[in-house]
């Protein structure tokens, strides 16, 4: 929002600092029982913060439908919110956490590792989404209450001559450049948006069949392009740094990455290895591959 009281620049900062700090205990909790860190979970934090910045437009968007109600307190207005997003936000916690905390019995241990870290830092992000955020959200509605500026928590129009401070005193702590305290808004303009336009023009009936029409088509694009999928992961990342696999997978690519694949014979039968004659008959078919 344009208006210098009901802009929530702080309240957005305040749930990326949230999946931040799910993020940080996450890590702290299993670096201190001990699960290794691969270069895999370094990728965890950017699908924590998806979530979390997700969860956070659900909490507001909550606060905000029950401000049009009949509850004003805040603890009504709270208990409203929660009521109306804590049921989504916790079945979209449940079905990641699941899904990850699955992803640990792979005999992989690097995606083991990715999917303990990633499977609690959801965890985490849910509880900070619950506590933390909320409790930010009554603050922020406390400060627009008493009318304070969302960047300095100034007071807006308190100044009685605001013609004698400078146009940039003006606009961080008592309101804009023009001197006009602006007045809060009821409805955000997106709402209105998506109630008045894009809503109806998605349920009108010449624009389903059409919305069928290119589901269709990017359902069998999307089919056609699993298909296509080939192998493309760095197996280096499989492993942990520590490992001896890393300085393998580096010298052979860089002294043996020009001659192509390797090729490699299996005998698939048992074979007397100890019969001196059979040793020289295995060392006599690789002289001749060679």
């Amino acid at each position: 929002r344009l208006n210098c009281v009901r802009n929530n620049v702080w309240l957005a900062c305040c749930g990326v600092v949230s999946a931040g700090l799910a993020v940080l205990s996450s890590f702290g909790l299993m670096l201190f029982c001990g699960v290794p860190f691969v270069v895999t979970v370094a990728n965890a934090p950017f699908l924590i913060l998806g979530v979390g910045v997700d969860d956070m437009f659900i909490m507001i968007a909550s606060w905000e439908g029950s401000s049009r109600k009949k509850k004003s307190d805040v603890k009504s207005r709270l208990a409203e919110t929660y009521a109306e997003a804590a049921l989504s936000v916790t079945i979209t916690t449940l079905t990641d956490v699941l899904a990850f905390f699955i992803g640990t019995w792979t005999a992989f241990p690097s995606v083991r590792s990715f999917c303990l870290y990633t499977g609690t830092a959801f965890v985490f992000c849910y509880m900070y989404t619950m506590t933390f955020f909320g409790a930010v959200i009554v603050l922020n509605h406390k400060r627009e209450e008493r009318n304070r500026h969302w960047l300095t928590c100034m007071p807006v129009g308190a100044d009685k001559d605001p013609a004698k401070n400078s146009c940039w005193y003006n606009a961080c702590c008592i309101g804009n450049c023009s001197k006009q305290s602006s007045q809060p808004e009821s409805v955000h303009p997106m709402s209105t948006f998506f109630e008045k336009y894009y809503g109806p023009f998605f349920t009108n009936k010449w624009i389903k069949p059409l919305v069928v029409l290119l589901y269709g088509v990017y359902l069998g694009g999307s089919i056609y392009g699993c298909t296509q999928i080939r192998e493309g992961i760095d197996l280096r990342n499989l492993a942990s740094d520590d490992s001896y696999v890393v300085p393998y997978y580096d010298d052979d690519n860089k002294y043996f990455s020009t001659y192509g694949p390797r090729v490699m014979v299996v005998i698939t039968e048992s074979v007397d290895y100890w019969n001196e004659t059979v040793r020289l008959g295995i060392e006599n078919c690789i002289e001749d591959l060679e």
